[in-house]
């Protein structure tokens, strides 16, 4: 049976997600944080996107587990910016090479259509060559790298830039 797309309730999915948040946040780049992050924190990050208008989207099993999710948020706090987010796809580690992300990423990229936005910003670890492979698949462009950007793990870390630009809003406007 395919996995079921939902979207995802604080009540339903904060622990599974915040496991999988936090399994990134320990072991790779993913994430640039150096703590996990707790309970109270994920409550918040669903508040703030909740408040945002923001999708969290997820991929569950026929037993209901979560296997990942997908989001976006804003991409800076200026006006101008409104119609780019920057978003994130994670798969719990058990279920990576499934192809799973692409079923999320394109499912987050037609909630953006709707909500009539235009730029998708992936922020990705520059020696993370599979999420870029990733990105180029579904139609980003590599859009610049900023060196030295984060210190993890005693390395400095590069981001890559990875954008796709949507045909939404159809009449953008200013203010």
């Amino acid at each position: 049976m395919a996995p079921k797309l939902v979207h995802c309730t604080p009540e339903r999915h904060a622990q599974a997600i915040l496991d999988i948040l936090n399994e990134a946040i320990v072991h790779t780049t993913a994430l640039y944080d150096y703590q996990p992050r707790t309970a109270e924190q994920m409550q918040q990050w669903f508040a703030t996107k909740q408040q945002g208008g923001y999708p969290v989207l997820g991929l569950e099993d026929e037993a209901g587990a979560l296997l990942g999710f997908a989001s976006y948020g804003s991409f800076r706090n200026w006006p101008a910016y409104k119609y780019s987010v920057e978003h994130s796809v994670y798969v719990h580690k058990a279920h990576r090479g499934q192809r799973l992300g692409h079923v999320l990423m394109q499912a987050l990229i037609e909630h953006a259509r709707q909500q009539g936005l235009h730029t998708l910003i992936g922020v990705i670890d520059s020696a993370n060559d599979g999420s870029k492979r990733f990105h180029a698949e579904l139609g980003f462009l590599h859009g610049g790298t900023l060196r030295q950007t984060g210190f993890k793990f005693g390395h400095w870390l590069d981001i890559d830039f990875y954008q796709l630009m949507l045909d939404t809003p159809a009449h953008p406007i200013d203010g």
